[in-house]
């Protein structure tokens, strides 16, 4: 019982962070992941000008959000959310640049 309550935390008795090792392994290629899945809108916008249906404010709370992990992550010494923040910023501003500027 005494060991299977230590697995889960670190050796100074706080909880490993984001629920385990496979979680940590597995978030970076999520992050990748749900970015690439992110470049056909901004291709819509910038290469094919197809602004129509492309939320201002979404893309620009979704900005907002990527730039506040960002520092939080940064706050927090966590590259795994500030590296993966530095692609959603660029993605985040090239939709609401370019729904600015073709818009």
């Amino acid at each position: 019982m005494h060991q299977a309550h230590q697995q889960g935390h670190r050796a100074g008795g706080s909880p490993s962070p984001a629920g385990g090792g496979w979680l940590e392994k597995a978030l970076p290629g999520l992050s990748l992941f749900t970015m690439a899945m992110t470049v056909p809108q901004v291709w819509a916008v910038w290469v094919d000008a197809q602004t129509a249906g492309v939320s201002l404010l979404s893309w620009g709370a979704y900005l907002v959000a990527a730039l506040l992990w960002f520092f939080y992550g940064l706050g927090k010494r966590d590259r795994t959310i500030w590296v993966a923040c530095i692609g959603w910023i660029l993605l985040d501003a090239a939709v609401v640049v370019g729904v600015l500027w073709r818009g």
